[in-house]
């Protein structure tokens, strides 16, 4: 069986990213590496809330990246992820905003995902505020996904630059 990875909005985002520098060229790198080499081995999930971030705005390739998660399962918006959404908000889990970065958190821990997949390293894959998350998803009676970007998601078989 393979493990579910709930794709959040940074990821088609940092696919089709061109901003020059290095941190965002590596970024870019590790998103289509792992894409290419390591999606095949997982179930791969998303929300409508990923594909509304996603229609937002008229920034460079955003078509592209749409198309990048036409294949991508969509899991359901139930009450209860919206429930758990202002749960995570008021408890200062993530910040607010609703449609965001703890909805993210929710449809992958409602949903029992094995891992969230960001490179939105401020508020989901910050390893300073895992302790937190685990708490209140405990509190909650929900399992906890894996908050990973691309490059620890890897497989590990080949070397990095």
């Amino acid at each position: 069986m393979k493990r579910r990875v709930y794709i959040e909005t940074s990821i088609p985002s940092f696919y089709f990213d061109t901003r020059p520098q290095p941190e965002m060229m590596a970024r870019r790198l590790w998103t289509r590496k792992w894409w290419h080499e390591n999606r095949h081995q997982f179930e791969l999930v998303t929300s409508v809330a990923v594909w509304a971030e996603l229609e937002r705005g008229n920034w460079p390739n955003r078509t592209r990246a749409m198309r990048l998660m036409n294949s991508v399962e969509i899991l359901e918006l139930t009450d209860e992820i919206a429930d758990i959404t202002r749960v995570y908000i008021a408890r200062r889990v993530m910040p607010v905003d609703p449609a965001g970065d703890a909805l993210h958190l929710a449809v992958a821990s409602f949903h029992r995902c094995d891992y969230l997949l960001t490179l939105n390293c401020q508020h989901l894959a910050n390893a300073r505020k895992f302790a937190h998350i685990r708490a209140v998803n405990t509190i909650l009676g929900l399992d906890v996904s894996e908050l990973v970007t691309p490059l620890e998601l890897m497989s590990g078989k080949e070397e990095m630059p």
